[in-house]
This record gives structure tokens, C-alpha cells and sequence, in this order.
């Protein structure tokens, strides 16, 4: 049988729903706002398309259903309904309600700089959402954004994720630490110095003796000598409130440790350290989602 749905539209479902409940063409007319002629050329079209005359004319009294036309029209409301639901306006996202989960796919290092600030910003505007940090499969990770197996990644920007919306979450300087009580004093750290001493080095991937400090001290024809290699942020104020290590990281992550840390300027431009946070087009729109995200950059852009 033929797929009868390219025959109807919407106007005819609601000259259909006008005339049940009018039982007369000129009020039903004026319910739609549209002219008599206008609305009898929709009725001859419902006629055709049912194949039953569904009004007939009652002298004195408009016009009377047809059994036909009060069994369509028994189940016109809950159709319509659903229509009117289809076409009505986006969801809204009530954070004060809503207990949703949001998944950010973000290494040790990215999680330890925006978790600890992004955590308690959402706890105060949104009690009942719930967070999870993530690490991120590289593999993976766009297909997982597609599907809204995570909502967002943080990390370095990555050139090789085409197709996905990324934007600039941050940009930090960097600072050396040492541990309070250091040998070498609390004055301003010299090249010399700085490449005299031991120093503990973040390795993402693990493993690794030599990174971005490195290259600049090349540059320079100056060395250091590394000889702690960690992979994670967190495990290195431990390391460096109990050793004689130096140690150059993001500004904002040290700071927190200020306390138990002496912070300098580095004697070399390291550069900057930055972070993008990138997502998928298909939740652009989506009010959770668009929440969530300038809650992100708030965050990130509150310090």
C-alpha cells in the first residue's frame, strides 16, 4: 500500500481539527484566519484524500460529522499534540534540577589545572549535576564526542581533530618551584643556577628526561640535568616539598602551592602553556550542553 503521508499537511490536519469543533465553515475560517474559500479548498482535498464526504451540510445548523470523520477526529488531538510538540520551542536545561552527568576527556595534567576550580563552580549553581574526568583515547576521541560518549576534551590543541568546534580555554605562563627552606636561597633563580641544579620533569607520556624547557635551553646552548621524570601533576609538589628538585609548570597549577613552594619566573621564555577545549557541532545547540560549556570557560577564565 503506498505511503500516503506526502498527500497531508499540517494545514489540512488543522482544517480538519477547526471544522470538528466549529461544525461550521465561516467560524472555522475565522479560527484559522483564513478566508471561506480557503478552507472549503481544504475540505474538498480532505474529502478526496479520506474518499468520505467527513461534513455535510445541516440546514440551520452548519455542518455534521460524518462517522468517518468522528473517528479521524477522535484521534486528531493526541496527533496534533505530538506536532505541536515536534515543531515547539528547544528544550530549556534547568540547572538547579537537573542531575545530568557530564563527561570531560582530559589527561592527569589538563584535569589537575581546570578540575579544582571547575568542581566547586558547578557545585554552587548546579547541586545535583555530577562530573567525571576522563582520560582521553586519541583513537577514539571524536568518534566518543559524536555519539556523546564525552562531552568535551581539554587538552593541547590538537591539529589532526578536523570537524570538531575547539576553542582557546586558557593561556598561562610558567613558573619554577622549589620547596621552602631550598639551599639555594629564595632570591631571584640566574641561568646558572638554573641549570645547575636537579630537576623534576612532567612527562605525558611518560618516560621522558627531556621536554619543552629543554628545547629552549638547547637553543640557548645551556643544559639541565633531569633526573625525576613523573607523569602526573599531582605527585609533583610531594616531590618537590621533599627533595632539592626544581620543577617549571603552568603558573596556574603552582600557585595552589604556594604555601609549601618558593615560585619564580624562569631565567629563559618557556613560552606559553595553553589549553582548547573542542566538542562536537551536534551539541552546539543543545541547552545542557551550551550551559556546561560556559561554565567551562568561566571557570577557566576566572583566574
Amino acid at each position: 500500500m503506498p505511503d500516503r503521508l506526502n498527500d497531508i499537511d499540517i494545514g489540512l490536519l488543522t482544517a480538519f481539527e477547526a471544522l470538528i469543533l466549529a461544525r461550521n465553515v465561516s467560524r472555522a475560517a475565522e479560527r484559522l484566519g483564513i478566508t471561506q474559500p480557503a478552507l472549503s479548498s481544504r475540505l474538498t482535498r480532505l474529502r478526496a484524500l479520506f474518499g468520505d464526504q467527513l461534513f455535510v451540510p445541516v440546514a440551520g445548523r452548519g455542518m455534521t460529522p460524518t462517522p468517518r470523520a468522528e473517528e479521524l477526529g477522535a484521534m486528531l488531538p493526541s496527533l496534533l499534540d505530538h506536532l505541536r510538540d515536534f515543531v515547539g520551542p528547544p528544550p530549556s536545561f534547568d540547572p538547579i534540577e537537573s542531575d545530568r552527568v557530564f563527561v570531560v576527556a582530559a589527561h592527569d595534567n589538563p584535569a589537575a589545572i581546570l578540575g579544582p576550580d571547575l568542581v566547586p563552580a558547578l557545585q554552587k549553581v548546579a547541586p545535583n549535576i555530577r562530573v567525571a574526568f576522563v582520560l582521553p583515547d586519541a583513537d577514539s576521541l571524536a568518534q566518543s564526542l559524536e555519539h556523546g560518549d564525552i562531552d568535551m576534551f581539554v587538552g593541547v590543541p590538537r591539529t589532526e581533530d578536523e570537524g570538531l568546534i575547539g576553542r582557546m580555554l586558557l593561556s598561562d605562563s610558567f613558573l619554577t618551584a622549589q620547596r621552602r627552606g631550598h639551599p639555594r636561597g629564595s632570591q631571584a633563580i640566574t641561568m646558572e643556577e638554573f641549570c645547575a641544579a636537579d630537576h623534576l620533569l612532567i612527562s605525558a607520556e611518560g618516560g621522558e628526561f627531556t621536554g619543552q624547557v629543554d628545547r629552549v635551553l638547547d637553543e640557548l646552548g645551556h643544559k639541565r640535568r633531569v633526573n625525576v621524570s613523573i607523569q602526573s601533576y599531582a605527585l609533583a609538589p610531594t616531590i618537590l616539598a621533599s627533595s632539592d628538585n626544581l620543577c617549571t609548570l603552568p603558573s596556574r597549577f603552582l600557585q595552589r602551592f604556594d604555601a609549601m613552594l618558593d615560585l619564580f619566573p624562569p631565567p629563559l621564555d618557556v613560552g606559553r602553556f595553553q589549553l582548547q577545549a573542542m566538542w562536537h557541532p551536534r551539541m552546539k545547540d543543545d541547552p545542557a550542553h551550551r550551559w556546561f560549556r560556559e561554565q567551562v570557560f568561566a571557570t577557566a577564565q576566572a583566574q
